[in-house]
């Protein structure tokens, strides 16, 4: 693998850059970017908007026209070599006359897998990948959690005061963090694939877990997922009844509740404690699920923390006080002893408002 001119790094972060556009629309395929160059001039530029659409390096190619022979092609995973829903893109860049690829990274799906790059090279394009690889696969680790490890990225979102409670006693929580953090919740649903939560909270709370964005941008709303063990989602519920996005509901494999015809639902074997998450999580791999955010209370959030299946926490933290008989933020942590705490790592650090939203994952080492 060669090393990487100053040129290169620059059009493989406009790649990502341009990539990120489809935050919202891209899944249940992963967010790509592309960028055609002949050295330092930028000859066309491109991404994938929505799945069955064109491609990343299709947009570039036709932004360059005939200039793209002879040229660099930057893509932020590999290109594609098989017939989806469009042609393969290796084709594409082979066609018009490209001589050298770029790749952030390899792209894990079976049917491309290092089939795209062995196709260029085939074909006597020169190829190399690795560059901001770890960038890259951040942007889309949703798309590699499912392809690799077969089950969703899952990110749980809490919103706690300074003395880490979520409601008071009597369950009022509206509203303990500001305006402005449930508007950027509301952004990290828009990228979401599906939002989880628990019949706790929908019989408690009725919510929606709809996206409202304070923008006009287009996105696909995500896929509302109800933990309803013992089949008691009742038919007045707001995300029944609201057509404002689909809904699944999950139960016990003993049981088949009648949700009626406007609800899928799926039965997944009872474990201790309630359903198999594992399974769950399985299930939404499945069905092209990318990234869960998890909206619930501390029952679910906890088990799941518990279970090593959070690969993020949002925690937006409230500059207020609920005091001592508030509810905790998470449910079943109990360590025995300070070795069997749960160790986090902090990635980020950011003001929303008058609010602090941290991102962390579990600490492995």
């Amino acid at each position: 693998m060669s090393a990487f001119s100053a040129h290169d790094h620059a059009h493989m972060a406009r790649a990502l850059q341009l990539a990120a556009r489809g935050a919202y629309t891209a899944r249940p395929n992963p967010m790509v970017g592309c960028v055609i160059a002949d050295g330092g001039r930028v000859l066309g530029e491109g991404w994938h908007a929505r799945a069955g659409e064109p491609h990343a390096e299709v947009h570039a190619l036709r932004a360059a026209g005939g200039r793209a022979a002879g040229a660099t092609a930057y893509v932020t995973l590999e290109p594609c070599a098989h017939h989806g829903r469009t042609p393969p893109c290796a084709d594409a860049l082979v066609a018009a006359g490209i001589t050298r690829v770029v790749a952030a990274c390899r792209d894990p799906f079976h049917q491309v897998a290092g089939q795209g790059f062995a196709k260029l090279q085939a074909a006597g394009v020169a190829v190399e990948f690795g560059l901001m690889e770890a960038a890259a696969r951040h942007l889309n680790r949703g798309f590699f959690s499912r392809i690799e490890l077969g089950r969703p990225w899952v990110r749980v979102k809490l919103g706690m005061s300074l003395d880490g409670r979520t409601a008071l006693a009597d369950g009022s929580s509206k509203w303990i963090t500001s305006e402005a953090s449930r508007a950027d919740v509301m952004r990290w649903r828009a990228r979401s694939g599906a939002i989880l939560t628990g019949i706790g909270t929908v019989l408690a709370d009725d919510p929606r877990l709809t996206v409202r964005l304070d923008s006009d941008e287009a996105f696909i709303p995500p896929l509302r997922v109800v933990l309803d063990e013992r089949g008691r989602l009742p038919a007045s519920a707001g995300l029944l009844t609201d057509g404002a996005a689909p809904t699944l509901a999950v139960h016990g494999e003993d049981m088949v509740p009648d949700y009626g015809d406007e609800v899928d639902a799926f039965a997944v074997r009872r474990v201790e404690g309630g359903l198999d998450l594992g399974a769950v999580l399985a299930q939404l791999g499945q069905r092209g699920v990318n990234e869960l955010q998890v909206e619930a209370g501390a029952t679910l959030s906890g088990a799941l923390v518990s279970a090593g299946l959070v690969d993020e926490l949002l925690v937006y933290v409230a500059p207020v006080l609920l005091g001592e008989r508030g509810r905790p933020l998470l449910a079943g942590i109990d360590p025995a002893t300070m070795a069997g705490r749960i160790g986090l790592e902090l990635l980020e650090s950011r003001q929303i408002g008058p609010d602090l939203r941290l991102t962390l994952r579990r600490r492995t080492s």
